[in-house]
């Protein structure tokens, strides 16, 4: 049963699970991928998505949202090893009322630090692509 919609695989984080889309990959397993949000609110955003096709938290089977956290914390320390941010942000919208802008699962692992204020989200211009895939590489060596 979905709630708020329909899962259309056409999205783009289906097509960045198959390949047909690029992403600076930092994480990938079996059941989830991490990999640099494009238009990042600050330096080290990551997104976390599950491989299982699902449009949001009340669409994701409870074990498949278990595996997804499990992902979340494990990037999420990677994240603090790797940039040393004061803090860590995880968003997660449902909706496009809530902010959601691609209707596939997905938490953000935003960094921050005392004083450094954020873009908002999906107002961020574009980041450079070198830059997003040496932050990714920088995190992805510090996930155990």
């Amino acid at each position: 049963m979905t709630l708020l919609g329909d899962y259309d695989d056409g999205n783009i984080f289906a097509k960045v699970l198959r390949g047909e889309a690029p992403c600076a990959k930092v994480y990938e397993d079996a059941d989830i991928l991490a990999f640099m949000d494009l238009f990042p609110q600050g330096r080290g955003h990551t997104l976390v998505i599950g491989k299982t096709p699902a449009r949001n938290l009340m669409d994701v089977e409870p074990e498949a949202l278990a595996t997804l956290m499990k992902g979340v914390q494990k990037i999420a320390k990677g994240i603090v090893l790797a940039l040393k941010p004061d803090g860590i942000v995880l968003t997660q919208f449902n909706g496009a009322p809530a902010g959601q802008t691609v209707f596939h699962l997905h938490v953000h692992l935003i960094p921050r630090w005392e004083g450094v204020p954020l873009a908002g989200h999906g107002g961020a211009g574009m980041a450079d692509p070198v830059e997003l895939a040496a932050v990714a590489k920088e995190i992805a060596s510090s996930i155990r």
